[in-house]
């Protein structure tokens, strides 16, 4: 059975309702971050919260830890018969469906930049009336930026992905591919392992060249740390930011390292980094074997790597590049979610950080980092409603 909201009582601070929240779980495979965590609940709870959780044994932190600091355990995928006025909480996109939204619904949609299915995803809101707030755009009024990012791990983790990928490819007279990414107990289990493979690599990681743009930026930090931590030659890390950026790709630079790492955010349109016509003409003068592309913008018309066109999984992370018979193989990682190769340090980085946020759920009418994403998905759904309208897609 649902839990029910908590029932109202008198005005006094002691006697105030307390305000729900419901942690679901989440369903795309693989995926071990939390939303929320044990430490952030409890916090809630301490600020007179009623947080319900979803049991999920794929979450990085069990049942157990949730409801020792005092959540309310509920069945797993139960969220749909949760009382409408209950905010739904988690971080990945739902799955797939028609049936409408009435919930106010707190995670990342990656529906905003009208990647695949965007305007399905908000004719959902449309249809139920419910509203998302997209972890993505959760902004600080004062600074404009993000109140909470995954963006370093997600740097760290895929450089770490990329690294294990180049490793591999030297394997089998350069046919080798890495398969099977699992999450590591903690850094310092994921560090370790980066550093025995790139130590079997020709000349081993003292010889190993890598690129990222955006390095100035939370994931392309992360990028940097992980690299650095391996044990790369800090002149063989090359740093790029918008200044490098700024006369406009394709840049022959990215074909004369080992590995790629993409850790922009895309805003705009902006000319492309790398292309299939590029890398070819490169021909056997290409060093670059591996592409990760943290960002993912894989379905976004205006990706600046447009070398693949899916996202890849941690059973398979990478997919070959068609480079027109010329060269080496090239294969690209684009994992949306590496982050999860650390689930627990990164889920408590991203929920300690959006935790001030949440805290203001209650006074979400007027406190501004509320209501300036609710402007915005309003503003979202008017695009989604004349794009239909212009495309005879009924409503």
């Amino acid at each position: 059975m649902a839990a029910t909201a908590p029932e109202q009582a008198g005005t006094s601070a002691e006697t105030q309702p307390r305000q729900p929240i419901w942690l679901r779980c989440e369903k795309k495979p693989h995926e071990h971050r939390s939303a929320l965590t044990p430490t952030t609940a409890k916090v809630l709870l301490d600020n007179n919260f009623e947080v319900f959780v979803e049991r999920d044994p794929q979450r990085i932190f069990d049942d157990a830890e949730f409801e020792a600091v005092g959540c309310k355990l509920v069945p797993n995928g139960e969220w749909p018969s949760a009382p409408v006025e209950v905010p739904i909480i988690g971080l990945k996109e739902l799955p797939e469906s028609t049936d409408p939204l009435p919930h106010t619904h707190i995670q990342f949609a990656h529906c905003y930049k009208q990647q695949a299915g965007w305007n399905d995803v908000l004719r959902r809101f449309a249809h139920g009336q419910g509203t998302l707030y997209d972890l993505e755009f959760l902004e600080d009024p004062a600074t404009k930026r993000r109140v909470a990012a995954f963006g370093f791990f997600a740097g760290f983790a895929g450089a770490a992905a990329g690294a294990l990928a180049f490793a591999k490819q030297q394997e089998d007279g350069g046919k080798g591919v890495l398969k099977d990414l699992k999450p590591y107990k903690n850094e310092d289990a994921m560090i370790a392992q980066v550093q025995e493979a790139l130590e079997s690599v020709k000349g081993g990681k003292e010889n190993v060249k890598v690129l990222i743009i955006g390095a100035l930026g939370r994931c392309g930090s992360g990028a940097v740390d992980l690299f650095r931590k391996v044990g790369l030659q800090e002149e063989n890390i090359t740093k790029w930011d918008m200044a490098e950026t700024a006369k406009g790709g394709p840049f022959p630079e990215i074909l004369d390292v080992d590995i790629f790492v993409n850790c922009i955010y895309l805003s705009q349109p902006i000319p492309k980094f790398i292309t299939s016509d590029f890398i070819a003409a490169a021909g056997d003068a290409r060093r670059l074997s591996v592409v990760v592309d943290v960002s993912c913008d894989t379905t976004n018309p205006h990706n600046p790597i447009p070398i693949y066109n899916i996202n890849t999984t941690f059973p398979e992370p990478t997919v070959e590049v068609d480079t027109k018979g010329v060269g080496k193989r090239l294969t690209v990682i684009s994992i949306d979610h590496t982050p999860t190769l650390l689930p627990r340090e990164a889920s408590e980085q991203f929920s300690k950080d959006l935790l001030p946020s949440l805290l203001q759920i209650p006074q979400r009418s007027t406190a501004p980092v509320w209501t300036n994403a609710e402007k915005l998905f309003r503003q979202k759904m008017e695009e989604a409603r004349v794009y239909d309208e212009k495309n005879g897609i009924s409503a």
